[in-house]
């Protein structure tokens, strides 16, 4: 660790963002304090552990920005965060969204599942978030089978099947009048705030008429909606006196960890929980704020208030997010931010154990990799794979790891060109690819290739860094006549002494397996898509512009592939259109 001493002396006592450095002078790490001074001392005047040691041993340099006040550096912090993602930053391990329910305000109005609430002019109902998607995707069924409306997202030119079946009015073609409309919105919107009677007086008029015509195949399916309206998606009243909606946070503590409690509480009544525990540098406080502003930043509607227990700057909170912010004192909202402690500590107490020992290992696994490779520091791992559609036309995928742990926001797929017909001519172009981009556009570069294979796999990857005259290390993982790894190479060719059972072995094996189900799902995707959907996918030179118009087109993979030279070029540019007909044919 260097000594920085005399750099700290002149850091001043005001608030501002400070930002660590590696020795490539890679922002690592993005904070924020009152006290600059004394929050900067903090990490080196005192005895650190877990990941805050290992931010502390790649500290080279740091610098930082004065601000007016604390509300300024927050804003600066979480700006220098989305630039830069720095890898001490908090991430959040879960990295999915929670979907809602959306009802729209269109003349004929549809219920469907959303995830993207941020949609610019969302003027629809919307409610949630579902921490429980399989009951968020129940709930729209039951309400999909119980209520007629429109179910296509255009309505077409004809009456459809869902019309034949009594699941739509037949917007396309009937009258329907605007009172029965509204009725339908208004039972919905009430079953969806909590109020399950109408729903189930409505099941149960349904069911009764199904048992008398001995529809007992539309009995049983009624009765198992009812089921999972009284189990499934029946939600917790909380005893509040009132109709209340808001979000209350509550975190614990313990060791290099923080559990962090998320109630979601909707016109009185617990709609759903969030909970996540991360690794934290310190200052617990400010790891609660910026794990918000993250989470609400994923895409969660941000409520209208706030509640937030008693340590937690609620003046900075409300200001940054302009919402309002309470920290309950007394009574029953007391008593729910104690619910939403136990449940942190509990969580923690389940998982800690856990998470320790992979931090643990992981850590191991980092200081057995630097030693075999003679010292090198190795945080930022990039390991590629591919995959083949129709046993000719290629996809590559490509995963990165840091410190062991994947960074999901920087993997990459890749179409391969029509051309390329085997392993070694799909790897080399995936490879120029990626390097010419890093090097051209200044993008971070790994400090480890890990190539999916031995000599062979090394020897492309040498030649295309070389060529671009690149100096980055690679590794390959060599495989058995059973196509498991079994050796590590390093980028001579030598086997590395690395034992089967090691930590650095797992986790490699583990970063490998990541990649090949990436590039594998990747081609399933294509291919589950629909024919010319998928085909389109993967011809040369056809983007998302150029797709859309050549399946409105020629609207079907038979038409396509009939299609002449000129007739596709009057879609695309003539060379597109040759290189487009002669992927066709080949298939």
């Amino acid at each position: 660790m260097k000594d920085f001493k005399e750099k700290l002396a002149l850091v001043p006592t005001l608030p501002g963002s400070y930002q660590m450095k590696n020795k490539d002078g890679v922002i690592i790490y993005v904070g924020k304090a009152k006290n600059l001074q004394r929050r900067l001392r903090s990490y080196f005047t005192r005895t650190v552990t877990g990941k805050t040691k290992m931010l502390v041993e790649d500290i080279d340099d740091f610098d930082y920005i004065v601000t007016s006040s604390e509300l300024e550096s927050l804003i600066l912090e979480i700006t220098l965060i989305k630039k830069y993602d720095p890898k001490y930053n908090i991430l959040l391990r879960d990295d999915k969204t929670y979907p809602y329910i959306e009802l729209t305000n269109e003349k004929f109005p549809v219920v469907r599942l959303v995830r993207n609430t941020k949609r610019k002019k969302i003027k629809n109902h919307l409610y949630g978030p579902y921490p429980n998607a399989t009951a968020a995707r129940k709930t729209v069924n039951i309400i999909n089978r119980l209520y007629p409306l429109r179910k296509c997202e255009r309505l077409g030119k004809d009456l459809c099947l869902y019309y034949h079946i009594h699941e739509c009015l037949g917007y396309c073609k009937k009258e329907v009048d605007k009172e029965v409309i509204e009725d339908m919105k208004k039972d919905i919107i009430t079953f969806l705030k909590g109020d399950s009677s109408k729903v189930v007086e409505k099941i149960n008029i349904e069911m009764e008429k199904a048992s008398i015509s001995m529809n007992y195949e539309r009995a049983i399916e009624l009765r198992d909606m009812l089921n999972d309206i009284n189990t499934t998606l029946v939600k917790q009243k909380i005893d509040l006196n009132n109709n209340d909606s808001f979000d209350l946070v509550n975190y614990y503590q313990d060791n290099n960890y923080l559990s962090i409690e998320i109630f979601f509480i909707r016109d009185g009544l617990l709609f759903g929980r969030h909970n996540e525990i991360i690794p934290t540098l310190g200052n617990a406080e400010d790891e609660v704020v910026e794990y918000l502003i993250k989470f609400y930043d994923k895409g969660v509607i941000i409520p209208k208030s706030l509640y937030v227990p008693l340590e937690l700057d609620e003046e900075l909170i409300s200001k940054y997010f302009d919402i309002k912010v309470v920290k309950p004192q007394k009574g029953k909202m007391k008593e729910l931010m104690n619910l939403a402690l136990d449940n942190a500590k509990e969580q923690m107490d389940l998982q800690e154990e856990t998470l320790k020992k992979d931090d643990d290992e992981r850590v191991k696994a980092i200081n057995e990799l630097s030693n075999l490779l003679g010292g090198i520091k190795v945080s930022r791992m990039e390991t590629f794979d591919n995959s083949h559609l129709f046993g000719t036309f290629y996809v590559g995928g490509m995963v990165v790891f840091d410190d062991f742990l994947p960074l999901k926001d920087e993997y990459r797929k890749y179409k391969i060109s029509v051309d390329v017909k085997d392993d070694l001519g799909a790897m080399r172009e995936v490879l120029y690819r990626r390097y010419y981009k890093v090097l051209m556009e200044n993008l971070t570069k790994p400090d480890l290739i890990v190539m999916d294979g031995g000599q062979t796999q090394i020897e492309v990857c040498k030649e295309i860094i070389s060529s671009l005259g690149l100096n980055i290390p690679i590794i390959g993982l060599v495989k058995d006549d059973k196509h498991r790894t079994s050796h590590i190479m390093n980028e001579n060719f030598e086997l590395l002494d690395v034992k089967k059972d090691s930590n650095l072995f797992l986790f490699l094996t583990r970063l490998q397996d990541e990649v090949h189900r990436y590039a594998i799902t990747y081609h399933r995707n294509i291919k589950s898509k629909g024919s010319l959907a998928s085909v389109l996918d993967m011809a040369p030179g056809v983007g998302e512009v150029r797709r859309k118009e050549l399946l409105k087109k020629f609207g079907s993979l038979k038409r396509l592939k009939e299609a002449t030279i000129e007739e596709l070029s009057e879609i695309v540019p003539k060379d597109v259109a040759e290189s487009l007909f002669i992927f066709l044919s080949e298939m």
